[in-house]
């Protein structure tokens, strides 16, 4: 009997041992990312691969906030780490893209704080990001709604999009960059007219005007932004980055810099597997199978 009762207790730390094995780590549960606030990620595609993030703002047009444009900073920093995600979305409601910056929240700043503080300067992580973006923009589209979406690499618009950049209405200026992309976009004389008078272009005036790459009905806008990031997704992610690199140079460099900067990306390709693949495939006749590498 005694014999018995020892072996039972000794036996019992070892099941406690195991049944702890078992469950999860304390530490996952307790890292468990919330959810955010004022946008929502997730994964669309027949692949999941890729990201859409929806600005959720709704009683507030998706007005720009801080606390929205951190949260947009940080899903695409995690984004930027997920190897499955090959193109990233981002659009709003059918009413607002973003009808732009928050104006109360800004309203009582000053210079000092602004200057010293860099203020807006954390918006630029969108343009910064490596892997290609796309907006989808229904409804408003205007102030830093406008200069979010010129910071992506396509713009596709829903028939009703409204772009703008009526800061001058409030007594100041774009500044996240709506003077500088707009300019390079359309030209100087409509973006001297968009942004001196406030007034709004519709979202056929900014496809012919070369803002935007195409014009979908409101409710194939998502849709057709996700299917464009499919076909990117599909290609080399690395190759892709050095793709979005070479076109953005010729915004930053005169012609005969732009030219070497891509001849250096052109000749880089050639160091890797997948520039390998995509070649032999085509030359085999087969589909290639990139690997990122």
């Amino acid at each position: 009997m005694a014999a018995a009762c020892a072996l039972r207790r000794l036996r019992l730390p070892l099941l406690l041992s195991a049944a702890a094995a078992r469950r999860p780590p304390r530490r996952f549960l307790a890292a468990a990312a919330p959810p955010f606030q004022y946008i929502v990620v997730e994964k669309r595609g027949s692949a999941q691969n890729v990201a859409v993030i929806r600005l959720n703002r709704p009683q507030a047009l998706n007005a720009l906030c801080d606390g929205l444009m951190t949260e947009v900073s940080e899903a695409l920093d995690a984004l930027e780490r997920d190897s499955g995600v090959g193109a990233v979305v981002i659009t709003g409601s059918e009413k607002a893209f973003a009808a732009g910056a928050d104006i109360k929240e800004m309203q009582g700043r000053t210079f000092q704080e602004c200057y010293a503080g860099n203020f807006l300067a954390h918006w630029n992580r969108v343009s910064t990001v490596r892997k290609p973006v796309i907006a989808a923009v229904n409804g408003y589209a205007l102030g830093g709604g406008c200069e979010l979406a010129m910071m992506c690499d396509i713009i596709y618009a829903g028939e009703k999009a409204q772009f703008g950049q009526p800061e001058i209405l409030l007594g100041t200026i774009p500044g996240a960059g709506g003077t500088q992309r707009l300019t390079r976009a359309v030209g100087k004389s409509l973006a001297m007219e968009m942004v001196l008078t406030g007034e709004r272009i519709s979202a056929q005036e900014a496809k012919a005007a070369g803002l935007v790459s195409r014009v979908c009905p409101v409710d194939k806008l998502l849709d057709e932004a996700v299917s464009c990031g499919e076909k990117i997704a599909r290609n080399s992610k690395l190759v892709a980055a050095m793709a979005k690199e070479a076109v953005n140079a010729a915004f930053e460099m005169t012609l005969a810099e732009g030219n070497k900067a891509e001849k250096r990306l052109f000749h880089a390709t050639f160091a890797t597997d997948d520039r390998k693949e995509g070649m032999s495939a085509f030359v085999e006749k087969r589909q290639a199978n990139f690997k990122d590498h």
